[in-house]
């Protein structure tokens, strides 16, 4: 896991768990309706765990009882949480939109690592966690 964190960012020692604790709604993006798919279970699990997801996927239009948005900018709620579920040269445009819908938090899954869009994302303001499972994070806190 690679953590960066926006100069003006003030956070308790676990930063992760911060994120977690104060995080209501997390967009994820790539989110795929097929069960087999690592988005449809780190999703599934989250909305377990209390909180809302929301799917952003152009192909889709409605995942785990959820509607589906084509693009963040379609979301019509506050974001904390973009989670990201794409190749690695698609995550600068994702952090694009992240930045430009107000999300608090950028968070790149396992194997995926963007510096251009992990820097950009913070310089806005955004807390920007790379190759780490947000599911694996949660558990592990969760005590």
């Amino acid at each position: 896991m690679k953590l960066h964190l926006p100069e003006k960012f003030t956070a308790s020692s676990d930063v992760v768990a911060q994120i977690l604790r104060e995080a209501k709604t997390i967009a994820v993006v790539g989110l795929s309706s097929n069960a087999m798919r690592a988005s449809h279970g780190v999703a599934e699990y989250l909305k377990s765990a209390g909180y809302r997801i929301i799917p952003v996927n152009p192909n889709e239009t409605e995942v785990l009882g959820e509607k589906a948005y084509a693009r963040l900018e379609d979301v019509p709620e506050r974001v904390d949480i973009v989670d990201v579920f794409r190749r690695t040269e698609e995550v600068p445009a994702v952090a694009e939109s992240a930045i430009a819908i107000g999300a608090k938090v950028l968070w790149m899954q396992l194997g995926i690592e963007n510096a251009e869009a992990a820097e950009r994302a913070r310089v806005a303001g955004l807390v920007v966690v790379e190759d780490s499972c947000l599911m694996v994070e949660h558990k592990r806190r969760r005590g």
